[in-house]
Order: structure tokens, then C-alpha cells, then sequence
């Protein structure tokens, strides 16, 4: 007997969180019709499996626990389908520091002290990685600035 999108999104989503567009995307990939993969998403969202919210949340926690930073995050939450407007309002309602976030994040990849050389060009490169390196994370120029001036280089 062939399994309905109900049942496959409700597999899915026993494996772990998804968004709504996200789970959209993968059932209408397995080849369910676009009226049953919405009335399975509807059922989801009315017991409950599925909170593009939680999601958010969940999401938003991960990536903080991961060291990246406010636009690695945004960027991570667009691209699996969460409303820009959910996104801010995520944002709005967080008390973190994203200075000292960018602080530990260095600190975890480069350690807490910073090996001092006479040659200013190989300590100008070092910066750079370092810069890039938080950057990449998603950490902006104030904080990447911050969080290498607290490593004192």
C-alpha cells in the first residue's frame, strides 16, 4: 500500500524539525501531488508537528551554538523558507551579546593569547585570516574588530 504525504511528512518530521517550505520541497520531490502535500501540511500545523516558529527557534539556537554569528544565521533561516518577518522577529525578541559571541568564537578557533612577532606583515596576515575567518561566520566588522582587539592583535 502506498504511503500518503501525511504519513511521509509525519515521518519526516519524527526524524527532526522542518520548516514549511522545506517539508513542502521534499514531499512534492517523492512525487505527491501539490493538493495532498498541502492538506498534509495543514494537518501537521493543526496537531502541531509542524511550527515554522519552534523551527526558528531551534534553528536560531543551533547556529549560535555553532559560533556563527547574527548574518550567518539569517541567512541559514532564508534559505530554509522562514519569513523575513519571523526572522526579525526572532531577532528582536534575543539577548545575546554578538560582540562577545564573536569574542568566543575567535577565541574557541585561536586560542586566548596571540604569539607576538617583530615581522608586522606576517602579523598583518594573521589579522586578515583571523578577520576572514569571523567574518565567514557571519559576525560584522564591528564585532570581527572586537572580538580580535579583546585577542589583542
Amino acid at each position: 500500500m502506498k504511503q500518503s504525504a501525511y504519513e511521509a511528512a509525519v515521518g519526516l518530521l519524527s526524524r527532526r524539525d522542518h520548516g514549511e517550505k522545506e517539508l513542502r520541497s521534499k514531499l512534492l520531490s517523492k512525487g505527491f501531488a501539490f493538493e495532498e502535500v498541502t492538506d498534509a501540511l495543514t494537518r501537521c500545523k493543526e496537531y502541531g508537528y509542524l511550527d515554522d516558529s519552534r523551527y526558528c527557534e531551534l534553528m536560531l539556537r543551533n547556529g549560535i551554538n555553532k559560533g556563527w554569528g547574527p548574518q550567518r544565521i539569517q541567512q541559514s533561516l532564508k534559505q530554509k523558507g522562514i519569513a523575513d518577518s519571523r526572522i526579525q522577529e526572532m531577532f528582536l525578541d534575543l539577548d545575546i551579546d554578538w560582540f562577545e559571541q564573536a569574542r568566543v568564537t575567535a577565541q574557541r578557533k585561536f586560542g586566548s593569547q596571540v604569539q607576538r612577532t617583530k615581522d608586522r606583515q606576517v602579523e598583518m596576515k594573521e589579522k586578515a585570516k583571523r578577520f576572514r575567518f569571523l567574518q565567514y561566520r557571519g559576525f560584522d566588522f564591528e564585532q570581527s574588530n572586537y572580538a580580535l582587539e579583546q585577542l589583542s592583535l
